[in-house]
């Protein structure tokens, strides 16, 4: 495997997704129909969340919700993390373990272009997420978090120098507030 692989050669390019005001009924629907694990929320053609299988299961089913009557923006996991598509995978890696996250948005300008999971990262490098979560582990993933191209986690302005400040990504104007 080679040492620098950017997101956009392994991501998938048709993430699913749905809007805000669906349901999580339609949301689970989806999931199963297409066989996968999450949804993208998109509003106003930005992603805007996430709304996962685990969401599902702790927000509605283990609270004795009707899915049919819980909307996914009140199930939604929000912002998205994301990453931009010539990121390399390895930084797709320690992102998702130091958020312990499985799944990236892959983000151009604010337009959703894929989705980035730990399974394609595992099927072309298998190793790749066990040393990452290493880093996480021993402090060591501030090394390799510098200049990050992407939107600020703090204020949502796009940004090519984030950095790693309190767990999230920030922009210049944003870290150490």
């Amino acid at each position: 495997m080679r040492a620098r692989v950017p997101v956009f050669e392994i991501m998938s390019q048709t993430p699913i997704t749905i809007a805000p005001h669906a349901s999580v009924a339609d949301a689970c629907a989806i999931m199963r129909d297409r066989e996968i694990g999450s949804l993208i929320v998109i509003e106003d053609g930005r992603p805007t969340g996430i709304v996962t299988e685990r969401d599902v299961v702790t927000k509605v089913a283990a609270l004795d919700k009707l899915p049919h009557e819980v909307s996914v923006r009140s199930v939604m996991t929000s912002p998205v993390v994301a990453i931009h598509p010539e990121e390399e995978v390895a930084e797709a890696a320690r992102l998702m373990s130091v958020r312990k996250i499985r799944r990236l948005a892959v983000v151009r300008e604010g337009k959703l272009v894929g989705m980035i999971t730990e399974n394609d990262i595992l099927r072309i490098w298998p190793q790749l997420l066990e040393v990452t979560r290493e880093y996480a582990r021993a402090g060591l993933e501030d090394r390799f978090a510098k200049g990050i191209e992407g939107h600020c986690e703090t204020c949502g302005v796009y940004s090519t120098t984030l950095v790693w400040d309190r767990n999230l990504l920030a922009c210049a104007d944003c870290r150490g507030g």
